[in-house]
């Protein structure tokens, strides 16, 4: 039986897609609750924020001209999205 969920279209993972976004969006809300908070945590989350994305970006690019495909960048970054989830819910 064909997952229609799972296809991609013109090789885009929409599924995936979609489910980062929506989870980026529960990092991004918990990452300002602690940046309004103003303590010596708040400082070090924005710096590491700020380090982690170019750390990211770094690894799409490099990852991109290895081959990889769009899903494989994707997944990955769910991976560190929900790494990030589960470091601020603590």
């Amino acid at each position: 039986m064909k997952d229609v969920l799972a296809e991609t279209v013109d090789g885009f993972p929409w599924l995936d897609g979609a489910m980062l976004a929506f989870e980026s969006c529960e990092v991004i809300r918990l990452r300002l609750a602690k940046l309004a908070r103003g303590d010596d945590g708040a400082e070090h989350e924005a710096s590491l924020m700020v380090s982690e994305k170019v750390d990211a970006m770094l690894e799409a690019g490099a990852s991109l001209m290895a081959g990889a495909s769009a899903a494989a960048i994707i997944g990955r970054y769910r991976e560190h999205v929900a790494a990030n989830a589960k470091r601020l819910s603590v």
